[in-house]
């Protein structure tokens, strides 16, 4: 069982910037690689981005790549994501997300989930 709590999100005009931090419950941190997936009204949940358990490895959807930045600080039990240079198509609902060990680009493949934070770009 792992809790993860999103923070960090809200209204945010395009070009701006916003950072996303996620909270996880456990003692075992460092075991689950840790991704940001998104989902916009009426759309499929998306892959954003992911990050392995050491943090020395990370995967960006292609959407996104240049723009955001997972890191994260196991010292902390945090994952954050930094997201630049917003754009109106970014506006979704921000789910951080858990696996054991592997990181991974398929929303589904995730087994322990917050509980998202609205992210809303405007034009």
């Amino acid at each position: 069982q792992v809790n993860l709590v999103e923070s960090g999100g809200g209204l945010v005009q395009a070009g701006g910037s916003l950072r996303l931090s996620c909270a996880a419950s456990g003692r075992t941190f460092s075991s689950y690689a840790l991704g940001w997936i998104r989902q916009a009204p009426g759309k499929e949940r998306e892959f954003v981005a992911a990050i392995s358990g050491s943090g020395g490895s990370t995967v960006y959807a292609d959407s996104v790549k240049g723009r955001f930045t997972i890191s994260r600080d196991n010292a902390k039990n945090t994952v954050y994501l930094q997201m630049n240079s917003l754009k109106p198509e970014d506006t979704a609902v921000y789910y951080c997300a858990a696996r054991l060990h592997t990181m991974n680009v398929v929303p589904t493949r995730y087994d322990y989930w917050g509980q998202g934070t609205q992210i809303t770009v405007s034009s």
